[in-house]
């Protein structure tokens, strides 16, 4: 009988209770937490490469022809503050309304197509940036470090 009322008396006492769900509740907490700041570091180094790639297309919308000025403008070091790869540029032309005949784009402006009356010659710029991210913590499921990459294409006038 004492052995019963001890084991009702244990049952009913609630000291520690508390420590054992923190202790539980603990290790989820952090992984959310930690999780977080990873997506949010990822996320920036995207949104960096994003933002380069549209300085580097935005750059070779006025002087197509200058993929060096591209890539430049793509790596302002004020600007960055993540490392990535050198930025790779090309341009081409193309109809302004896809209409040509034979082709409808032609890399580095070897051949000019075709038009037809009512569409004109632009430039076709793009740039592709890309970087290596690492993870803050490893992950089961996921790479310690992966390729982010991101591009732009803008059209400009062709002279």
């Amino acid at each position: 009988m004492k052995f019963l009322t001890r084991l009702r008396i244990l049952c009913k006492d609630n000291h520690g209770a508390s420590l054992i769900e923190l202790a539980l509740v603990i290790p989820m907490l952090l992984s959310l937490v930690f999780g977080a700041i990873d997506f949010g570091r990822g996320y920036y180094v995207y949104i960096e490469l994003t933002n380069a790639a549209h300085a580097g297309a935005e750059y070779g919308s006025l002087h197509p022809r200058d993929t060096a000025g591209m890539i430049t403008a793509a790596t302002k070091p004020n600007e960055m503050n993540v490392a990535f790869a050198t930025p790779v540029p090309a341009y081409g032309c193309e109809c302004s309304n896809n209409s040509s005949a034979n082709n409808t784009y032609s890399a580095n402006c070897t051949t000019v197509p075709t038009c037809t009356a009512s569409a004109t010659h632009v430039y076709r710029v793009q740039v592709n940036t890309s970087a290596v991210y690492t993870t803050f913590l490893p992950w089961s499921g996921i790479p310690s470090s992966f390729t982010l990459s991101s591009s732009a294409t803008i059209r400009g006038n062709y002279p």
